[in-house]
């Protein structure tokens, strides 16, 4: 990033005196601009469209087969076009697109964070980086900015192109009610991804080594994947255990109380909200009485966009809190940093 010149001052008649020009107010958009181009030129951006991709076309034509079966069943269904995203074909191992996105997903986040600030550091361009007339927030704001554009348009591609292969193989079109599901959920899964690239990017600043970061980032990841269910069962069995002889009180705080810890997951957040957004007949994700499944008269029903925002508004608040919580640790930890030459 080139230094612009000097401001010339005239002084008193005849002396002329160079003062230092003020940064540009919006200096993080010149961060943002060199490593946007820098991310969409990098290999790790086509290693992870590739995976990505071949990932999410699979789940794509497991799906198409069970709604192509019963073709003649879904004519006219509402919502047949975001089914293709969010339904997993019955006996099928592969899961559905959604879902892919939330368990590969967090791969992006990391692959464009982990190393934000600390491969700075190793390469000893984050003295000079700083030196430059720009405000010091705008080096890590410019830096999630850039990192968050590219997550954006690598999910924009692969859902189009699933948009595509759905279209190809069954000629199904989307409704503007799909077409606005569809958005609502490209924001939720890029709030999910951005708080992946943020808390990788809070890695990067803590941590002075970016392959240490980057494990740091995946032991979470794994975690959070892998292991949430199994402690979040133990913390509840410890908290609200179910005895041999339960009751059905016991039996019902026991299963809020697990849901309610794996609501800390941003992933458990995600699909939740995922489930409200691209299927228009679920009207809740938590528990559901015996009694309220075999009511003949609760009449299933497909609810409209606006409801089924206000049922996942509060995982995306949740989602996005969590994120800027991630941002703004790492921000208040670059800012105190002491960068030396």
């Amino acid at each position: 990033m080139a230094t612009p010149p000097d401001a010339l001052v005239l002084v008193d008649p005849g002396v002329v005196r160079a003062t230092p020009s003020k940064p540009p107010r919006f200096g993080w958009q010149v961060v943002a601009s060199k490593e946007f181009s820098d991310g969409i030129l990098s290999v790790r951006l086509f290693i992870l469209i590739a995976l990505l991709g071949l990932a999410a076309i699979g789940a794509v034509y497991s799906t198409a087969s069970y709604v192509g079966n019963n073709a003649q069943l879904a004519t006219g269904a509402s919502g047949l076009f975001v089914l293709l995203f969010s339904h997993q074909a019955a006996g099928s191992q592969v899961p559905s697109f959604a879902a892919l996105v939330g368990l590969l997903g967090p791969l992006l986040g990391i692959a464009f964070g982990f190393d934000a600030i600390n491969g700075e550091r190793s390469e000893r361009t984050l003295p000079r980086l700083v030196a430059q007339p720009i405000h010091r927030d705008a080096v890590i704001i410019g830096k999630f900015a850039a990192g968050l554009a590219v997550i954006g348009l690598v999910l924009l591609a692969i859902t189009l192109i699933v948009s595509g292969v759905a279209f190809l193989v069954l000629g199904v079109s989307p409704s503007p009610d799909d077409l606005a599901r569809l958005a609502a959920w490209f924001v939720v899964a890029l709030a999910y991804l951005g708080f992946w690239l943020a808390f990788a990017m809070l890695c990067s600043v803590v941590v002075r080594r970016a392959a240490t970061s980057a494990l740091a980032a995946i032991a979470l990841w794994i975690v959070l994947t892998i292991f949430a269910a199994l402690l979040v069962g133990i913390v509840a069995s410890y908290l609200a255990p179910v005895p041999a002889n339960a009751t059905v009180d016991q039996q019902i705080a026991n299963t809020e109380l697990q849901l309610d810890l794996a609501r800390v997951s941003p992933g458990t957040l995600y699909s939740e909200a995922a489930a409200y957004l691209l299927d228009p007949t679920v009207q809740t994700v938590g528990i559901v009485p015996v009694a309220q499944q075999s009511d003949n008269r609760a009449i299933p029903s497909i609810l409209p966009i606006d409801q089924s925002l206000l049922l996942a508004w509060p995982q995306v608040v949740a989602l996005v809190a969590l994120t800027v919580v991630c941002f703004g640790l790492g921000y208040i930890a670059f800012m105190r940093q002491e960068v030396r030459a």
